[in-house]
C-alpha cells in the first residue's frame, strides 16, 4: 500500500527547562497528521521556561531540530514555538452585538469578533493569541457557527493567552538565531490541551496539570476553551534537588534514582530493598552517599520519602490552585497529569489521593508515526503544537487592520468577567 501523500508539513519546538524537543510532521491529503521525525535533547541556556543564556539556547534549539530534521529526511525554515513560562495568563472576554432578529451574515460575525478584539485589556502584557472559544444567540452558548441562524443578540466567548513581553521576544530571538522563522508562540496549555484533552473533557470540565521540569501549570478547561491559568515556580527538577540534597549526591546520580527507582507511591517491601546509588560501571567513583551501606546502596524507603515529601508540597499549590480557579463544583471532577514529572511510577494514584479526584495520566493521543519514546507525557505539548497548528484556530488579531499586540488597559473588568465565567460552570 502506497504511502499517503503529504498535502502539509510543520515543524514544532517545545522549549522546556530540562530538555528541548522538536517535530516535523505532515498532514496528509486524507486529514490524517503523521509524525516524520521527531528529537530532544538536554535544555541549555534555558531556566524555569525563560531564556537566560541567548548563544547556548539558540544551540540546544538548532540541535534538536536538526535531530527531527534527520529522522524526517526533511528540512523545515518555520516552526511553531511552545513556551511554558514567560508569565503566562489566561483570560476570557465575553461581547455582544445587536442583531435584531434577522438571519446571521459573515460581516455580523466579524463585526462581532472586531467588537471582541476592542475589549481585550492585556494591561501592558504580549497577547500571545485570541480565539473565539464558541457563540452565543440570545444568551443560549455552546454554538461553534452561527452563520444562517436568527437572534436577537449575538454574543462571543474569546480566550485570551498573555504572557510578559520580554521573556517571548527572547525565546522567539534563540529560535530566529538556529535560522528558523517563527509562526507563533503557543501556550503550552493549550498546546498540551489539544494533544492529550478529548473534545469531550474539555466541554464536562477538566483540570490539566504540567508537570514540568521547573515550572507546573495548571489549567481549567470547560465548555470547550480554556477558562483560566495558575503557574507554579516548581517541577520535577525540585524533585531531584530533594534527592540529591538528602543523600549527598550529585544531580545526574539523584535524576537517575528518581526515574529508574523513584516512586510516589511506598510499600512495605521498600524497607527491605536496597538500591544503588551508582549506575553500573560507576560503583568505584564518587563519595558515598549519606545513609548508605558499604555497597553505596540506600533503603528505596528513604528515596520514596523524599519524593513523597516534594510531592506533597507540589499538591498542596495544585490544590489552591485549583480552588483558586473554581475547580472545586460536582461537573469539573477530572484531573490530567501530564509533562515530563508526569512520568514518575505512582504519581496518579499519589494525586489522586492528594486532591481527592480521579486523576489520570495524559500523554499524546493516537499519532501516526509518533516514536514510541516520544509517546509519553513529556512529549504532550510539543505533539499538541503540531496538531494546533494544523487545526489552524481563527486568531481575532488578523481580522482588520491596525490591530498592536501590546494594549495598555486595566485588566480588572476582563478578570472580573472571567471568574463569573468559571462559577457558571462549576
Amino acid at each position: 500500500m502506497a504511502a499517503p501523500r503529504i498535502a502539509k508539513v510543520f515543524g514544532a519546538v517545545n522549549i522546556g527547562s530540562f530538555r528541548i524537543s522538536a517535530m516535523v510532521a505532515g498532514l496528509s491529503e486524507t486529514g490524517e497528521m503523521i509524525v516524520l521525525g521527531s528529537g530532544h535533547r538536554a535544555a541549555q541556556g534555558i531556566k524555569r521556561g525563560y531564556v537566560t543564556d541567548m548563544q547556548a539556547a539558540t544551540y540546544a534549539v538548532r540541535d534538536a531540530v536538526e535531530r527531527a530534521e534527520k529522522m524526517a529526511n526533511i528540512s523545515v525554515s518555520k516552526v511553531w514555538i511552545g513556551s511554558s513560562g514567560a508569565g503566562l495568563a489566561s483570560q476570557i472576554a465575553q461581547v455582544e452585538v445587536d442583531i435584531g432578529g434577522r438571519r446571521i451574515e459573515q460581516d455580523d460575525i466579524d463585526h462581532l469578533l472586531v467588537a471582541a478584539r476592542d475589549v481585550i485589556q492585556p494591561d501592558g502584557r504580549m497577547v500571545l493569541h485570541a480565539q473565539p472559544a464558541h457563540y452565543t444567540l440570545d444568551g443560549a452558548d455552546g454554538v461553534s457557527d452561527p452563520r444562517g441562524l436568527h437572534a436577537e443578540r449575538l454574543g462571543v466567548d474569546v480566550h485570551v493567552m498573555l504572557a510578559d513581553g520580554a521573556p517571548i521576544r527572547n525565546i522567539t530571538e534563540a529560535v530566529q538565531n538556529a535560522h528558523l522563522d517563527v509562526e507563533g508562540v503557543i501556550g503550552s496549555p493549550i498546546a498540551a490541551g489539544f494533544a492529550c484533552l478529548s473534545a469531550e473533557e474539555r466541554e464536562l470540565g477538566v483540570a490539566l496539570v504540567e508537570f514540568g521540569g521547573e515550572v507546573t501549570n495548571v489549567s481549567v478547561y470547560a465548555a470547550g476553551m480554556l477558562l483560566g491559568l495558575v503557574t507554579i515556580p516548581m517541577g520535577s527538577g525540585d524533585v531531584t534537588d530533594a534527592i540529591a540534597s538528602a543523600f549527598g549526591i550529585r544531580r545526574f546520580q539523584a535524576e537517575r534514582l528518581k526515574c529508574v527507582h523513584g516512586s510516589a507511591i511506598a510499600s512495605p517491601a521498600d524497607h527491605r530493598e536496597m538500591i544503588p546509588v551508582n549506575a553500573p560501571g560507576e560503583e568505584a567513583s564518587g563519595p558515598a552517599a549519606r545513609h548508605a551501606d558499604d555497597k553505596n546502596r540506600i533503603p528505596r524507603a528513604e528515596l520514596v520519602s523524599v519524593i513523597t515529601g516534594q510531592l506533597g508540597r507540589l499538591m498542596e499549590d495544585v490544590s489552591k490552585a485549583l480552588k483558586g480557579l473554581g475547580f472545586t463544583g460536582q461537573r469539573g471532577q477530572l484531573v490530567v497529569l501530564t509533562g515530563g514529572g508526569a512520568e514518575l511510577a505512582g504519581l496518579a494514584d499519589y494525586a489522586q489521593s492528594a486532591l481527592g479526584k480521579p486523576v489520570r495520566i495524559g500523554k499524546p493521543l493516537n499519532m501516526k508515526g509518533l516514536a514510541e519514546a516520544h509517546a509519553t507525557p513529556g512529549f504532550t505539548t510539543l505533539a499538541g503544537l503540531v496538531l494546533y497548528a494544523a487545526a489552524d484556530p481563527i486568531d481575532i488579531r488578523a481580522i482588520g487592520s491596525g490591530y498592536q499586540k501590546t494594549l495598555r488597559y486595566s485588566g480588572l473588568g476582563l478578570v472580573n468577567r472571567m471568574f463569573r465565567a468559571v462559577k457558571e460552570y462549576f
